[in-house]
C-alpha cells in the first residue's frame, strides 16, 4: 500500500453543490444512522465559517507538518484537507496563514485539524475556513512523513478519503461517500419541516412542547404545581 495515494473515489462537485444549500449541520447529523459528528472540540478560528467539500485525508506525525505540505501540492478543487497528528496541541506551525493562502490558491474549501494552529487573522483575512481544537505559535518541524489519502479517525470519526465534510459554526460532520443521497434527502425533508415549525411558532404562538413531548412527561407522572387561579 502506497503511503501518498492518488488515486481514490470522491464525492461529486454536484453533491457538493447540493449540499453547500443546508443550513445546518444539526439537520445532517440528525439524520444519520451512524454520528459522522467530529468532539466538540473542533471550533472554526474564526465565527460563522462555513466549508463544503470532499475529504483530502492527512496522517501527520505528531508536531512535524512535512506531509501536510505535501498535501497542498495535491489539492483539487472542493478538496478539504483533514489532518490527524495525534491531537498533538503544542504546535502552532502544523498550519498557518501562508498554507492557508496556498490551500485556497490550489482550490482548498478549508481545514480540519485535530492540532493547533496560528495565523488566525490571516486565515480570517484572506477568507479560508479552518477548524482545529486549539491554536499555538510554537515550532513545528519537518523532517518525519506521514500518509495522505488514507482512512483516518479524527474527533472520533472514520473519515475516509473522498468522503463529504460539512463544517459550520456549529460542527463539522462527515458523510460517508455511500451514504451521501440518503442523508441528503432526509436532511432536506427535516430542514423544510423546521422552516414550517418555524414559522408557526412566529405565526401561531405555538411552543416546541408537543403532543409527543407531552405524552412522554405525562407518563413520568412528575409533581406539578397547578396553574395560578
Amino acid at each position: 500500500m502506497y503511503d501518498v495515494v492518488k488515486t481514490y473515489d470522491k464525492v461529486s462537485a454536484e453533491w457538493i453543490e447540493k449540499y453547500s444549500k443546508i443550513e445546518e449541520s444539526a439537520s445532517i447529523n440528525e439524520c444519520m444512522e451512524v454520528s459522522g459528528a467530529f468532539n466538540h472540540d473542533f471550533r472554526p478560528v474564526w465565527p460563522g465559517a462555513r466549508a463544503v467539500g470532499a475529504a483530502l485525508t492527512v496522517r501527520a506525525r505528531a508536531g512535524d507538518n512535512l506531509i501536510i505540505h505535501k498535501a497542498i501540492s495535491m489539492i483539487k478543487p472542493g478538496d478539504i484537507l483533514v489532518v490527524t497528528c495525534d491531537g498533538f496541541q503544542e504546535s502552532g506551525g502544523m498550519f498557518g496563514g501562508i498554507m492557508s493562502t496556498s490551500s485556497q490558491h490550489q482550490g482548498a474549501a478549508g481545514l480540519i485539524i485535530d492540532g493547533c494552529v496560528r495565523d488566525t487573522m490571516m486565515m480570517k483575512k484572506v477568507g479560508f475556513p479552518v477548524w482545529s481544537r486549539g491554536i499555538s505559535i510554537k515550532r513545528s518541524t519537518k523532517v518525519t512523513g506521514g500518509q495522505i489519502n488514507v482512512p483516518i479517525v479524527i474527533g472520533g470519526v472514520l473519515v475516509n478519503p473522498g468522503d463529504l465534510i460539512f463544517a459550520d459554526n456549529d460542527a463539522v460532520v462527515c458523510i460517508p461517500k455511500d451514504k451521501v443521497e440518503e442523508t441528503y434527502k432526509l436532511a432536506m425533508a427535516r430542514e423544510a419541516h423546521e422552516d414550517h415549525m418555524l414559522e408557526r411558532v412566529l405565526n401561531e404562538g405555538i411552543t416546541t412542547f408537543n403532543d409527543d413531548f407531552r405524552a412522554t412527561y405525562a407518563a413520568l407522572n412528575l409533581r406539578e404545581e397547578p396553574d395560578p387561579v
